[in-house]
């Protein structure tokens, strides 16, 4: 038996040892591919008008729309219900964008959104979901057999001899721009994308994707250096979109465990590093104490950095080098701790980061002397910006960035909590999500909570209030067959007892399974938990927790994460160590 332990340990580390190995000789100066084909995306379906019976009415009277503002319409009324078409900033963008697509006389009629009925169309696109639903066997199937057809022609590429599955190669049609939180461009629209906003990524020896008819591409590129295969830069934001290849692929989830083992780097140097910054806060130099706090900052809370914007391009978010002095409060004493900074700014896509944090005494008086005759629009680190950060990072260690310390303190807190939480009392799952939820709120991942949250919650507390009854029924139908046992004395009697002992048993399990997932629910309303899961924590913790407490992996990641961490899935022992 200890031989062949001995042997999986072997056989364990030379797996490790040669996916290092690998990597390093197939990319010696990182991932790089010699050859790359595929046939580009595939482009949202034209707008078809809508059937003449379905009305706009504009200030009680039908009008007609010209083609281009009627789609635009429709946009609107698919979300009629949606508590977005009630919010101010959302309708305000919305008119705007929508008048742009109007024709003159459409413009010089529709003046006010609150005269225009969206009712009509609503009601159309409700009944076209419903028809949807009531669709026959054979007419479901004539759309499984399409998709299946689009996707055997462009979800696969061929790459250094691999075919390999394509993540999302249909365009995302046009509509409106929804953001998270309180996103200052809601209700924009977002612009149908054409084969002239479109670059297409490929080998020079494959053969180039041929674009729609009557169009060209807007560039063609034979960028071996990165993994994408087609992009373009979405008109909202001016971010650049991709097509790229699928998480299960070999050449993902070989750079997924390069973050991974950057992140693991910095385990062994960052005692180090904490004791450099903590030196760095008594420094002559103000730009080199300013570095320091930050720095502490990034590692302490998991503050992105912050990337410096054009004035009014964007929301007014921001991270930690571009905070002003009007984000942080600062209280000698507060709730009985002392040296509490207290965090009120707009992060990333607009979700708002409130913190009160107790903090190191050199850090509470370096941020007053940072702040002094400062107006509260002034930046507190003013002697820095996310180059000289950087920078700083990469001279500490090759590879280093805020992101690597947000990976390294998202699955060191898993692990921690992992061990902390879990027991062989303890329900397992439960364990988990809130040891994910720890990392989840250390990383700022919130949600607004679901629409239907309080019905689902109501159904099933309802479903609690049944069980218990059940079980208060199967209790009483025990105690009156021991009762019953008591006096009979026979064999018939004993089993009926047993078989009622085993009927509680089982309501019980059912009882606590439906508590738990109500605590469960409740705990994460408002957190995201699945941001974290997929993109900050090393998978191998999770999967080596499951290994260790006997729970499946699907309990843990659904079939897209397990093709994703394959890799990690083949590697992590019970034993594995971040």
């Amino acid at each position: 038996y200890l031989l062949l332990w001995l042997l999986n340990r072997v056989a364990w580390a030379i797996q490790r040892l040669n996916a290092s190995w690998l990597i390093t000789k197939r990319y010696p100066e990182g991932i790089k591919w010699k050859f790359l084909e595929h046939k580009g995306p595939v482009f949202a379906p034209p707008y078809e008008p809508l059937p003449e019976n379905v009305k706009f009415y504009y200030d009680g009277k039908v009008m007609k729309l010209s083609t281009k503002a009627e789609e635009v319409a429709t946009f609107f009324a698919k979300m009629l219900d949606h508590e977005y078409t009630t919010k101010e900033i959302f309708r305000k963008n919305f008119f705007k964008d929508w008048r742009k697509e109007m024709t003159p006389e459409e413009k010089s009629t529709i003046t006010n959104l609150s005269k225009c009925d969206f009712t009509h169309m609503s009601q159309y696109f409700k009944a076209q979901t419903e028809a949807r639903k009531q669709m026959s066997k054979e007419e479901k199937q004539k759309i499984k057999d399409e998709n299946e057809r689009l996707l055997k022609e462009y979800g696969y590429c061929v790459m250094d001899n691999h075919k390999e599955r394509i993540a999302n190669f249909k365009i995302e049609p046009p509509g409106l721009f929804r953001g998270r939180g309180n996103h200052p461009k809601m209700g924009m629209l977002k612009r149908r994308i054409m084969p002239e906003d479109i670059i297409i990524n490929c080998s020079k020896d494959s053969k180039i994707p041929p674009p729609p008819p009557g169009h060209k591409w807007k560039e063609v590129r034979h960028d071996n250096k990165v993994t994408w295969l087609v992009s373009w830069t979405e008109n909202i934001q001016g971010s650049i979109k991709y097509i790229m290849l699928n998480p299960s692929s070999r050449i993902k989830g070989e750079k997924d465990w390069q973050k991974y083992e950057t992140a693991r780097r910095l385990k062994k140097c960052v005692d180090k590093i904490r004791n450099q910054y903590r030196e760095d806060w008594k420094s002559k130099e103000m730009k080199v104490r300013q570095r320091a706090v930050a720095l502490y900052f990034i590692d302490k809370l998991a503050l992105r950095a912050g990337n410096e914007k054009e004035e009014g391009e964007t929301a007014d978010t921001v991270g930690c080098c571009s905070l002003r002095v009007e984000h942080i409060k600062l209280h000698p004493e507060l709730d009985g701790q002392e040296y509490v900074v207290e965090f009120d700014f707009l992060g990333k896509d607009s979700i708002r980061y409130y913190n009160k944090v107790p903090v190191e005494k050199r850090v509470f008086k370096n941020l007053q002397l940072f702040m002094e005759n400062k107006q509260p629009e002034d930046d507190l680190f003013d002697r820095l910006n996310t180059s000289i950060l950087n920078k700083h990072l990469q001279d500490l260690m090759e590879g280093l960035t805020a992101k690597v310390f947000r990976t390294y303190n998202a699955s060191i807190t898993l692990q921690q909590q992992l061990k902390e939480l879990t027991n062989r009392k303890s329900s397992k799952i439960l364990s988990y999500n809130r040891a994910n939820r720890a990392v989840a709120i250390l990383c700022n991942h919130q949600r607004a909570p679901p629409k239907t949250f309080e019905k689902s919650m109501m159904n099933l507390q309802s479903k609690i209030d049944a069980k218990k009854e059940q079980l208060a029924d199967a209790r009483r139908e025990l105690k009156s067959a021991k009762a019953d046992a008591k006096v009979r004395r026979d064999e018939k009697s004993k089993k009926s007892v047993e078989s009622k002992k085993k009927a509680v048993q089982r309501i019980e399990e059912q009882l606590m399974k439906l508590e738990v997932q109500a605590t469960d629910r409740e705990e994460n309303k408002q957190i995201a938990l699945s941001t974290s899961k997929l993109n900050y924590l090393d998978p191998r913790i999770s999967v080596a927790w499951c290994k260790k407490w006997g729970i499946p992996i699907e309990k843990i990641y659904n079939k897209t994460q397990r093709e994703k961490f394959a890799w990690a899935i083949d590697m992590a022992e019970e034993d594995f160590e971040f």
